[in-house]
């Protein structure tokens, strides 16, 4: 869906400053979307710090990233809107010539996840079911010491960090180059509308 903004009609407004600033934004990520957001992050920044020193500790995040995996994928059916999945293959499908029009500072305009996003996306999404599955694989008694197993979350593990910090970092981008914080977006639910955009 394009985002449209409403223009103001000709002439003084009726409406209260705080009005107009609401009329500007839109809802998009809703709360539950964003608890698991927020509650994945903390999850795999813990899991990160925890191998061989907190082990108990690490196991109890790894199956609390399973459980959130399960969550989202659940939501990317039942959930609102912006939180389904069935926008996925058409932004795959564009995130290449998007990544390149970023080379110029063309951005677009999406009220949900642009190409780049949604391809950040499954590649985490990917990378955190391979390294959560393998993980509670290496501590069963069948799957203890196998070194594919092993190998695989360390290496799937190693490739959700890397995921992490330009996830962080293209945020960052994005929030430079449209000025509007993405973080706070992510906090509070809501984006701001502009008259001329494109996307969906």
């Amino acid at each position: 869906m394009i985002e449209e903004a409403m223009p103001e009609a000709r002439g003084v407004s009726d409406r209260t400053p705080a009005d107009r600033t609401a009329s500007r934004t839109v809802a998009v990520w809703d709360l539950p979307l964003r608890l698991w957001h927020w509650a994945l992050a903390a999850c795999v920044l813990a899991a990160w710090f925890t191998p061989t020193v907190y082990d108990r500790l690490h196991r109890v995040v790894g199956y609390a990233v399973l459980g959130l995996l399960a969550f989202r994928f659940v939501w990317g059916f039942w959930g609102s809107r912006y939180s389904r999945f069935r926008m996925i293959r058409a932004r795959l499908r564009a995130a290449p010539r998007y990544l390149w029009n970023l080379r110029r500072g063309i951005t677009g305009r999406y009220i949900g996840l642009n190409p780049a996003g949604t391809l950040m996306l499954v590649a985490l999404l990917a990378s955190l079911t391979v390294s959560a599955i393998t993980g509670a694989m290496s501590v069963t008694v069948t799957f203890f010491g196998v070194w594919w197993v092993e190998d695989t979350h360390h290496y799937s593990s190693d490739a959700v960090i890397v995921l992490v910090v330009l996830h962080v970092l293209g945020v960052l981008l994005m929030g430079l180059l449209q000025r509007e914080s993405l973080i706070r977006a992510m906090i509070t639910g809501r984006k701001r509308i502009r008259g001329h955009s494109s996307g969906t």
